[in-house]
């Protein structure tokens, strides 16, 4: 009897294109892939969750993979399933990186540098201009954004008064905030699959701004990684649980020493445009993916 799993893996960006060479390896080891397994279509009955016509919790696995198409619907219905077969990432994982707070509280427990950062109660709104005059500069970050979403500078009160009533409107329940980090505008980010380092890339900030992600402007870049960085990224990904991670780090120029910007569940695949400039780590990202599943399943069974 095959082993099957349930996959969701984003198509854009070559992604296609990754799903199918990851089913055609699962396939040569008899392991049968139902794909596109995605939760915001699922429905509850009879005590079992059906996706596309298929009985999610009788699978051997599911391989969720997908950046920024989460609902609350989907969360919930992961977390359920997470107890009853093997998921990659855990849902406990997934939620973990899914939260910049969550993860910076736990490295920061572990001795991971990460940016100094604080947190708020949203009534307590005097502490926010507390930490601008001790810091100077410090960021806002939404505590579950990504892709540099909703990050905002702070430059001095001034600024911290006229984004207030925004956040107000927004109805956040708490503040938190980092410390500005004094760095080049560039970054690491490093991907990790089942504790092994798999490649490592630049990105930078266009010009005027501090955002390195692809999304808010930044570019991919050639960068050879050295052994602090792919380091801290191993401790990173294994302090998080997590079974795949891209590590973000940067060099803190005032702490001088790197440090873990954020741990990302979801990293995605270089695409076909990045893969062009030089990036070639698909593969082995691949093979160790495809590796990770045939062990889980066979463990679990």
């Amino acid at each position: 009897m095959s082993r099957k799993i349930g996959m969701w893996l984003y198509s854009n960006g070559g992604g296609d294109v990754i799903g199918e060479q990851i089913i055609s390896k699962l396939k040569e080891r008899n392991i049968e892939v139902y794909n596109d397994i995605n939760l915001r279509y699922a429905k509850v009955e009879n005590g079992h969750i059906l996706c596309n016509e298929t009985i999610v919790d009788e699978l051997d696995l599911l391989f969720s993979y997908n950046a920024g198409q989460q609902t609350q619907y989907q969360i919930f219905l992961y977390q359920a399933i997470n107890r009853i077969i093997p998921t990659i990432n855990s849902f406990e994982a997934f939620q973990l990186t899914e939260d910049k707070f969550q993860t910076a509280f736990l490295l920061q427990q572990h001795g991971i540098p990460t940016a100094d950062f604080k947190l708020c109660h949203r009534n307590d709104k005097h502490h926010l201009k507390a930490f601008i005059k001790q810091w100077d500069k410090m960021v806002y970050k939404p505590t579950d954004g990504w892709g540099g979403i909703g990050l905002t500078k702070i430059d001095n009160e001034a600024t911290l008064d006229i984004i207030m009533p925004f956040l107000d409107q927004m109805n956040i329940r708490f503040f938190y905030v980092e410390k500005f980090i004094d760095y080049d505008n560039t970054d690491y980010r490093i991907d990790i699959v089942d504790g092994e380092f798999v490649g490592c890339y630049g990105r930078r900030a266009r010009n005027g701004s501090w955002k390195t992600n692809i999304t808010s402007g930044g570019e991919v870049f050639l960068r050879e990684p050295n052994e602090r960085v792919v380091e801290l990224a191993l401790k990173a990904s294994k302090v998080c649980g997590t079974d795949i991670a891209g590590v973000d780090i940067v060099y803190d120029r005032t702490k001088e020493d790197y440090i873990v910007l954020e741990v990302n569940g979801i990293p995605a695949f270089a695409t076909p445009e990045q893969e062009e400039l030089g990036l070639d780590f698909n593969n082995k990202k691949i093979d160790l993916i495809v590796n990770m599943i045939d062990e889980k399943t066979r463990k679990d069974r």
